[in-house]
């Protein structure tokens, strides 16, 4: 079966186009929700010994402390994290007494992050992000070295950074929408999942930019007359059951740990079973499709 990649990319483009430009929107308008790893805070977690409150009996019974916002987060069958600006030992105090004291809990850990650590730490993230993205640039650019006409290897390089930027832009999107409409809050292990997302999706754009780079080689001596736009198509369809089948076996496991994982792990699967969707698409519906497009308009500038 030849399925027609290339022929109706006018159709990708603009699908991705009103998903790239609905979270550029939510990110504008929501922002993103960001966790105290970022912003400093205290983290306190502690486990019922009878039946967990619920988080509105725990904000009830909490009210009158003026702790401003709280993130409550439940963990396992009993257990409840609690994220909320930096709080002193005596408030500390408060909330363990209301909350039942030493005979109804178990208190497993009380830390505080300062608000200089979590600038430092979301300063070290922008710049982890940043030279990812430039090593990827770099590695795609120098393995693709000696790719035939009528592309080069920067140019692999450049649409492959395009392709992340669509892979990470739309979880985002997503995420300030769960941040602003459901406290969701972007933390360390969801920078982690987001860089994770890089490297998965730029391996699914690596093999299909292979396969293109050895066809541009063997297609032209097997059949005259093929153009560019047909080895990209053949290219893809002899990487696509590869392709899924990865990506496929990856998703049915991460969504496994969505619903079964617990609190903890539930929004690190959630970053990359949208990551890694969105990747699989971008690598055949955008990347190659994106090639061609970029030579027909240099083409018509010559």
């Amino acid at each position: 079966m030849n399925i027609q990649f290339v022929k109706y990319r006018k159709i990708y483009f603009i699908f991705s186009g009103i998903l790239i430009i609905g979270s550029l929107l939510c990110l504008a308008v929501f922002g993103l929700k960001q966790g105290i790893d970022f912003t400093g805070g205290s983290i306190l977690e502690l486990e019922f010994k009878n039946e967990r409150l619920s988080n509105v009996e725990i904000n009830e019974k909490l009210a009158d402390l003026n702790l401003g916002e709280i993130y409550i987060q439940p963990t396992r069958e009993k257990g409840v994290v609690f994220k909320m600006r930096e709080i002193s030992e005596e408030d500390h105090g408060e909330i363990l007494k209301k909350l039942g004291g030493p005979e109804e809990l178990n208190e497993l850990r009380f830390e505080s992050i300062g608000p200089i650590i979590g600038r430092e730490l979301r300063d070290k993230t922008n710049k982890v992000v940043f030279f990812s993205l430039l090593a990827i640039l770099l590695y795609i650019a120098f393995s693709f070295r000696k790719i035939q006409k009528p592309i080069s290897s920067w140019q692999c390089g450049l649409v492959s950074i395009l392709a992340l930027f669509h892979d990470v832009l739309i979880p985002l999107g997503i995420f300030s929408i769960l941040g602003e409409f459901y406290d969701v809050q972007v933390t360390i292990p969801v920078i982690v999942a987001f860089l994770t997302v890089l490297g998965y999706s730029i391996n699914n754009t690596v093999v299909v930019f292979d396969r293109i780079r050895e066809n541009l080689f063997t297609v032209p001596r097997q059949k005259n007359g093929f153009n560019f736009e047909n080895i990209v198509n053949i290219s893809l369809n002899q990487t696509l059951t590869r392709s899924l089948n990865t990506s496929l076996t990856t998703l049915f496991v991460l969504i496994a740990v969505f619903f079964l994982g617990g609190e903890t792990l539930k929004y690190f699967a959630l970053v990359l079973i949208m990551g890694i969707t969105a990747g699989t698409y971008s690598s055949f519906f955008l990347a190659g499709p994106i090639l061609i497009s970029w030579l027909s308009f240099r083409k018509q500038k010559i």
